[in-house]
C-alpha cells in the first residue's frame, strides 16, 4: 500500500474504504461478511474508512467491527454531519453525539459537512453556529480534521473552498467527470490550498466497470497494459498527485484484494501518452450514446438568466450513457438543489450562449429538449419539495 500525506503530515492510504455499499442481510448489514472485507483491507494497509449518518446501518457496523478487532486507534475514521437535517445549534450536538455512540468512539479523525451542493447551504450552517461549534470540537479533540463533501458546480465549490480554513474535502471525480461538479479545477484549487482531497465515485458506482460499451472494452484490451476497467479508473486518479485518497465501496474480499494490489503499484505521473490515448478512446466510445456534443468548456457561460447550461447537458447525456435515473439524479444534485437554480425554463432564448459555443450546438433548442427529459412532472414536484425543505429558515 502506498500513502500520501494530509495537510498536517498524517499518512493516509491512497485507497480508502467507502462504507456505503456493505452487503445487506435481511433488514440489516451482513456484519460477518463486512468484517472479513474491512479486515482484509486493514491487513493490506488501508487506514482510511469513510461512512456517514445516513448510510443505513453503516456507522454501527463499522463501530462494532473496529471495536471487536481492537483497531480504532490504528485507523483513520471519517463520517459526516447530515447538514440538510440541521435547523438549529442543538441539532449539531445531537447528530454528532449519536454518531459517536454508533461508532463506539469519542473522536472522529475526519468530519465532513455532508453533501453540500451550494454555498447557500454552508451559509445556513454558519447562521446556526457551525463555526463556533467546529472550533469547540477541534479544541476538545473530538474532531481532528474538518472538511466537506460536495456535489454542486465548480463555481460554488470554489466559493465554499475559499470561505473557511478547511483541512480536507471530498469530491466526485473520475475520467468521465473531469469537468463536471468540482472537476479538475476544484481538485487543483483545493490541493493548492494544501487540502487533502478525497475522491468519491472513482468508477461512477461501478458503471465504469459494468456498463462500458464494447468499443470501450476493446480499447482497453488493445492496450499493452493488461489493466482491468477498474484499474484504468483508479490508476488515472492515482496518476494525479493532487489526489490524496480514492474511496472505493468494496463489497467482496476479491475486490478488496484487487484494489489493494493496484494501490500498491500505481504512482503519480506514471501514465504514458499511450495510456491517455487509450482512455480518450474509452471516453469517446461512452459519449457516442450522448445526445448533446457538449465538452463542458463553459464558453457559453455565464448565462444572463443563470441557466446552468453545461450542468443540464451533462445530466441529459448521462441519461443515455448510463440510465434515465442516473441522469435525473445527477441533475437534482448539481442543478435542481442549488440555492439559485439554473433550470432551462429560465432561458429567454437570447442566443448569447450560441455565439460562443465552439461546437456550434443549437443550445436553446437542446435546453428545451433536455428539460423535458430531466424534469417530468413527478421530478418537478420532488425537486420543489426538496428545495423547500433544504432552504427552510432556521429557527
Amino acid at each position: 500500500m502506498q500513502y500520501r500525506k494530509d495537510r498536517k503530515g498524517s499518512e493516509l492510504s491512497i485507497l480508502g474504504y467507502g462504507c456505503m455499499r456493505f452487503t445487506r442481510k435481511g433488514s440489516g448489514i451482513d456484519i460477518d461478511k463486512a468484517e472479513k472485507e474491512l479486515m482484509t483491507a486493514y491487513r493490506n494497509g488501508v487506514n482510511y474508512y469513510d461512512t456517514a449518518y445516513i448510510y443505513p446501518g453503516s456507522e454501527a457496523a463499522v463501530g462494532e467491527i473496529f471495536e471487536r478487532n481492537h483497531i480504532r486507534e490504528k485507523i483513520k475514521l471519517a463520517t459526516k454531519l447530515p447538514q440538510y437535517l440541521v435547523g438549529n445549534r442543538a441539532a449539531l450536538d445531537r447528530y454528532f453525539n449519536e454518531e459517536l455512540s454508533r461508532l463506539r468512539t469519542d473522536y472522529v479523525d475526519y468530519y465532513l459537512m455532508h453533501h453540500l451542493t451550494d454555498v447557500a447551504m454552508w451559509e445556513k450552517l454558519k447562521k446556526v453556529g457551525i463555526l463556533e461549534w467546529i472550533e469547540e470540537k477541534k479544541q476538545n479533540g473530538s474532531i481532528r480534521n474538518i472538511g466537506f463533501s460536495y456535489h454542486g458546480n465548480t463555481e460554488n465549490f470554489l466559493k465554499i473552498l475559499q470561505d473557511y480554513d478547511w483541512d480536507f474535502c471530498q469530491i466526485q471525480y473520475n475520467y468521465l467527470d473531469e469537468v463536471s461538479q468540482a472537476g479538475k479545477a476544484g481538485l487543483q484549487a483545493a490541493a493548492a490550498k494544501g487540502l487533502a482531497v478525497m475522491i468519491m465515485e472513482p468508477l461512477r458506482g461501478g458503471k465504469l466497470v459494468n456498463m462500458l460499451p464494447e468499443a470501450a472494452k476493446q480499447a482497453m484490451k488493445e492496450s499493452a497494459r493488461n489493466w482491468s476497467p477498474a484499474e484504468w479508473g483508479l490508476r488515472w486518479l492515482y496518476n494525479q498527485p493532487e489526489v490524496t485518497v480514492v474511496l472505493s465501496g468494496m463489497n467482496s474480499v476479491e475486490m478488496v484484494e484487487a484494489n489493494c494490489r493496484t494501490a500498491s503499484e500505481a504512482t503519480a505521473g506514471a501514465f504514458t501518452a499511450e495510456d491517455f490515448e487509450t482512455l480518450e478512446k474509452v471516453t469517446c466510445a461512452i459519449r457516442e450514446k450522448e445526445k448533446v456534443g457538449c465538452t463542458g468548456c463553459r464558453y457559453c457561460m455565464p448565462c444572463p438568466k443563470g441557466v446552468d447550461i453545461p450542468g443540464i447537458f451533462r445530466s441529459y447525456n448521462t441519461m443515455f450513457s448510463e440510465s434515465k435515473s442516473a441522469g435525473r439524479r445527477q441533475f437534482i444534485q448539481t442543478v435542481g438543489l442549488t440555492r439559485e437554480p439554473g433550470f432551462a425554463s429560465q432561458c429567454i432564448r437570447c442566443g448569447k450562449c450560441e455565439q460562443h459555443c465552439p461546437q456550434s450546438i443549437p443550445i436553446r433548442d437542446k435546453l428545451q429538449e433536455a428539460d423535458q427529459a430531466l424534469r417530468p412532472l413527478p421530478y418537478k414536484i420532488a425537486i420543489q419539495a426538496a428545495r423547500a425543505f433544504m432552504y427552510r429558515k432556521s429557527k
